[in-house]
């Protein structure tokens, strides 16, 4: 595992082919590679990232794209950590998660959006990761249709045995990453959580950062 130092995730070994730090609150994507590692970096701690994945390519006439359900059922665990491979609705390989400093990422709550904010908190936070989704999908000449359920990086949402399940403050450190490596070529989709309703962003919104890179 890369070492952490003051605050900051080591640069990966490799060559880097994409280096951006993303605003609190902004959405951001980038078509990576087979075999080519996404590094996310949640640069102050706590920032949940909300994270969609999609074949850059059609498969069998369809967007082939992340689901949650057989990303949960294969490996029978509803956690992503260093192993985890996030799977579409083929149950074909999208990304593997080759490292990861933090752990325990959610895949059950989906992403923030006004309406469901409306019902929880009878109010709304300024943006939503549904609209995120929404405008960097359109990008890539996809539609709202599909922002499907998505994985939730640095996210802390544990279950207790009845069933109850609620956004806690995350465990993610100031530096702490995750890397995904593509096992097709896709387009990597993300929201850097805007949320301020609840604790899925810490005290509040931060940037974050991704690298995308080609491993030594």
């Amino acid at each position: 595992m890369s070492s952490l130092s003051t605050g900051a995730a080591a640069l990966p070994d490799g060559r880097i082919i994409e280096d951006t730090v993303v605003p609190a609150r902004a959405p951001w994507s980038a078509v990576v590679a087979k075999g080519q590692v996404l590094r996310l970096i949640d640069i102050e701690g706590q920032q949940a990232i909300d994270f969609l994945c999609f074949g850059a390519d059609p498969y069998e006439g369809e967007v082939e794209r992340y689901h949650m359900p057989n990303t949960i059922k294969i490996p029978k665990n509803i956690l992503l950590g260093q192993g985890t491979v996030l799977y579409s609705q083929f149950a074909r390989p999208m990304m593997t998660i080759t490292d990861d400093s933090c752990g325990g990422h959610d895949t059950i709550f989906g992403c923030c959006s006004f309406a469901v904010d409306q019902v929880r908190y009878g109010k709304q936070n300024g943006e939503c990761c549904q609209r995120n989704f929404e405008r960097e999908l359109a990008t890539h000449g996809l539609g709202p249709e599909h922002v499907v359920a998505n994985a939730n990086f640095f996210m802390n949402v544990p279950v207790a045995a009845d069933g109850h399940a609620e956004i806690t403050d995350s465990q993610s450190r100031p530096g702490d990453y995750v890397d995904l490596r593509a096992e097709m070529d896709v387009i990597a989709v993300l929201s850097n959580c805007p949320q301020e309703l609840n604790p899925a962003a810490g005290a509040g919104p931060t940037p974050i950062r991704a690298i995308v890179f080609d491993p030594a």
